[in-house]
C-alpha cells in the first residue's frame, strides 16, 4: 500500500458513524450505491472506504426509485459498495434498523399504514409491537 492510501485508510478508520445515500440496501445490510454509469464507466467515490472504516453505517435515500421499484430488498443487484455493512436507514417513509439480517421497522410516517409501507418494501420487515411515528420537521 503506498502512503497516500495507508494515511486515508488510517483517517477512515477513526470515523465512528458513516452516511451515505443507496441505489439499493439488502436485508442483510449490503450496501449498492455507485453504477457503471449509463456508458460502462465506474463511478466509485470514497463510499468504499467510508463503509469499511466506520463503526457504524446509515443510509438516507427515497423508499423507491423513480420507477416505484424498491430500493430496500432482499438482495442487491446493483454492484456493492460494502458487504453487510449498513446499520440504519433513514427513507422518505421509514426509520428501518438491520438486525440479525433482517429490516426491522423503527419508525414510519403516520398517513402510511404497515400494509402500504411493505407494498413498498422489496423484502420482508420484522414488525414490533410498537412502532413510532416518523414526524417530518417544517423547513
Amino acid at each position: 500500500m503506498d502512503k497516500t492510501l495507508a494515511n486515508l485508510a488510517s483517517a477512515v478508520a477513526g470515523i465512528e458513524n458513516g452516511i451515505l445515500g443507496a441505489y439499493e440496501v439488502a436485508e442483510n445490510g449490503d450496501l449498492a450505491n455507485w453504477s457503471t454509469g449509463p456508458k460502462g464507466v465506474p463511478a466509485v467515490g470514497g463510499a468504499m472506504d467510508l463503509v469499511h472504516g466506520a463503526k457504524r453505517v446509515a443510509v438516507i435515500t427515497e423508499h423507491v426509485t423513480k420507477d416505484g421499484k424498491p430500493k430496500l430488498v432482499e438482495r442487491c443487484s446493483l454492484p456493492l459498495t460494502g458487504v453487510g455493512c449498513v446499520t440504519r436507514i433513514y427513507s422518505s417513509l421509514a426509520v428501518i434498523d438491520i438486525e440479525g439480517g433482517r429490516f426491522v421497522l423503527r419508525e414510519k410516517l403516520p398517513s402510511l399504514t404497515v400494509d402500504a409501507l411493505q407494498s413498498l418494501t422489496g423484502a420482508r420487515m420484522v414488525i414490533p409491537e410498537t412502532i413510532g411515528d416518523l414526524i417530518v420537521p417544517e423547513l
